[in-house]
């Protein structure tokens, strides 16, 4: 009776198959599997579905999913042999694959390598004979593969290998292959970190996007980030799989470039364009980028705030040449597309450029290390103020700060075309064609000179070492009456008297000493109308500093006032920094600069205020290195006493005072020249005062 009930349960097998499917050889195995085959083509040949179902039922149930390991090897060349069988009589096997497929799919993943390994072999024959019918099964069958590609077994994985090349095929020759499907599993798939998984994807994606029938173009950006980590691995022959997928992926963009979805790439790309990221991924994110400038064209626009730090930084790419190269290109074509913007750019939209996003990005690069950065933020901001003047003034002050710490740059390129960017913007005229600036360039620098002198205020180690380049480079850029204007009616009402003082020394020397002073001094030397005025300015606030003062009127030739200057400093306090400044003053009337000074000695006749001047400042000098070489020059004149009667004699008066003759109010500038020292006095007593308070309480 047991033998009759076993009997039941397996037919219509008989009892030679059940024992040879369930033996642990193989070649008994292989043996019962062929007498299968027949009986399967004679209950095909007679059509009897029913045993041919129960049959497939029976390997599925007692044998596939059996608990023996023996069996499911003997289901699985079961199941082999019947669909052998069947597509020998009917090629179309496709009614009886829901019976033979499932099994052999839950054996892939069996904990015994030889199982899994039979299941390979069993479902290649099925595949080999229902073809195209068995991508009806795809999702399973690639998640399957996937994971039998990273298989620890060797043998299965090569009997993996040749079923997922099978596969390969049958998708390639099925044009109603479902993309969809695939994209979905491969977008869940392609993050897997194991090398072998990743080079079976790879593998996928290059044999499909090779068919003609298959576009995957447009399902790009699902994967496109999976494939750029999967650039990173560290195995060498991934990488280069995967960098000739993404080679064909972007040629297929330029030859059909109307339907990509740019948006979605740009935003992915991105990501891998960081400067601690993979170096090749990030040459190839920046090559991609660099082909979009040209194929997206103002389409990249809405970007461009995104793509600026990315691209200013691998500018500065020291180690990767095709890097910089790459992210080089990429700078002038998008620099390109927004100088050729017509006006107004459009700042909503598919096209838009948005300035306001861009300015404080650009701001943060010129914090960066690198100088190739530093200086292509500046260029940018330079063109862009040239695109769109009125956008940028309205914009200005959320980058003003970055631009005047970058005055205090270690390289001078950076603070020269920072300070090219403050001409540019102090210059800028209402409309094209004219050459006055317009109400906003004079309004930005009105505010640009009382932020420069806050700064030099706050930063004393700035006005040391990068003021007079910066007071210099200013003067050439714009003019130097313009700049000495301003910052003399800054700092005329400055409150922080010292700060005063030294910002009017340093002034006086720049304007005395540098090439590009020339013009400015040649003018206030020969005091021509148009300059008088600037003269008075400059008097009313280098009286902050009486040596100062005093060189001035020197440089003007304003001799007699210039004596009343030197006993004005005469009655004041002698210290050992105005002593300081006296020898300064010696040694520059001994430059080229007062070469023509020195040429008017040899006429005492004619100008013997300046020679009682020169005097008068030996007298004010300690025995000293400046006493010794202003008083061997003093000796070259023979005629000092004659030259002193001179003053004396009615008539001559005039015409020994230089240019005192012109018609400037002296006696108000003099009366100016002492209220001020009168308040530098009053400053330093109160000074003193309150440390000797202060340490009467210690």
């Amino acid at each position: 009776k047991i033998m009759a009930d076993k009997a039941d349960t397996f037919a219509p097998l008989t009892p030679s198959m059940v024992k040879g499917l369930s033996d642990k050889l193989y070649d008994k195995r292989k043996a019962a599997a062929l007498e299968l085959e027949r009986l399967v083509k004679q209950l095909a040949t007679s059509e009897d579905q029913g045993k041919l179902m129960s049959l497939m039922g029976v390997l599925r149930k007692e044998f596939a999913f059996s608990s023996n390991p023996n069996n499911r090897k003997g289901g699985l060349i079961g199941l082999s042999a019947v669909a052998i069988a069947l597509g020998q009589h009917n090629p179309n096997i496709a009614g009886y694959l829901s019976e033979l497929v499932p099994p052999i799919l839950s054996c892939f993943l069996d904990s015994d390598a030889r199982v899994r390994y039979y299941a390979c072999e069993a479902f290649y024959n099925v595949a080999k004979v229902a073809r195209g019918d068995v991508l009806t099964f795809f999702s399973r069958i690639f998640d399957a593969l996937s994971k039998l590609a990273a298989d620890s077994d060797p043998g299965v994985k090569n009997g993996a290998e040749l079923l997922d090349r099978l596969i390969k095929d049958i998708v390639t020759e099925t044009p109603t292959f479902d993309k969809q499907d695939f994209i979905l599993l491969l977008t869940e798939r392609i993050f897997v970190v194991n090398p072998f998984t990743r080079q079976f994807i790879v593998s996928w994606l290059s044999v499909l996007n090779s068919v003609p029938e298959v576009d995957l173009l447009g399902y790009l950006p699902n994967f496109l980030n999976g494939l750029f980590k999967i650039l990173a691995d560290p195995n060498a022959e991934i990488r280069r799989m995967c960098e000739a997928v993404l080679g064909e992926f972007l040629r297929e963009i330029k030859s059909a470039h109307e339907k990509v979805d740019f948006a979605a790439l740009v935003n992915i790309l991105l990501e891998y364009c960081v400067p601690d990221g993979d170096h090749l991924a990030r040459f190839t994110a920046m090559t991609w980028l660099n082909e979009f400038m040209l194929l997206a064209k103002h389409r990249m626009l809405p970007f461009a705030s995104q793509l600026l730090e990315p691209i200013l930084s691998n500018m500065a790419m020291e180690v990767d040449s095709n890097i910089r190269e790459a992210a080089t290109a990429a700078n002038g074509r998008l620099m390109k597309l927004i100088s050729e913007l017509p006006l107004p750019c459009a700042e909503t939209g598919p096209e838009a450029f948005v300035l306001s996003t861009t300015l404080p990005v650009l701001a943060q690069q010129l914090q960066k290390d690198a100088l190739p950065t530093r200086l292509a933020a500046l260029r940018w901001m330079l063109m862009l103020h040239r695109v769109m003047p009125l956008k940028f003034y309205d914009l200005v002050n959320c980058i003003l700060q970055s631009l005047l710490r970058a005055l205090s740059d270690n390289h001078e390129r950076v603070a020269l075309l920072d300070l090219e960017l403050f001409a540019q913007l102090s210059l800028q005229p209402a409309n094209p064609g004219e050459t006055v600036p317009g109400p906003k360039a004079t309004e930005f620098f009105t505010r640009f000179m009382l932020e420069l002198v806050t700064l030099f205020r706050s930063e004393r180690e700035l006005l040391e070492r990068h003021g007079p380049f910066i007071i210099r480079h200013l003067c050439s850029l714009l003019t130097a009456e313009k700049i000495f204007n301003a910052l003399a009616g800054i700092l005329l009402d400055e409150s922080n008297l010292e700060f005063a003082s030294l910002m009017v020394q340093n002034l006086n020397i720049i304007l005395l000493t540098t090439t590009e002073l020339f013009a400015l001094r040649a003018a206030l030397h020969d005091m021509r109308p148009e300059i008088r005025p600037l003269f008075i300015v400059l008097y009313r606030t280098w009286s902050h500093s009486p040596i100062a003062t005093l060189a001035l009127c020197l440089l003007c030739q304003v001799y007699d006032h210039a004596c009343d200057v030197l006993y004005l400093i005469g009655r004041m306090e002698v210290t050992v920094a105005l002593l300081l400044e006296i020898e300064k003053l010696v040694q520059l009337l001994e430059s080229p600069i007062f070469t023509n000074l020195r040429l008017q000695l040899l006429e005492p006749q004619r100008h013997a205020y300046l020679i009682k001047c020169l005097y008068g400042l030996l007298m004010l000098l300690p025995q000293s290195t400046a006493h010794e070489t202003l008083r061997h020059r003093l000796n070259c004149i023979p005629t000092i006493i004659h030259s002193l009667v001179l003053l004396e004699r009615p008539g001559e008066e005039k015409t020994q005072k230089g240019n005192i003759a012109l018609e400037l109010p002296f006696a108000d500038l003099l009366a100016h020249i002492k209220a001020v020292q009168t308040r530098h006095s009053d400053a330093v007593r109160l000074a003193a005062r309150s440390r000797a308070g202060y340490e009467m309480l210690l």
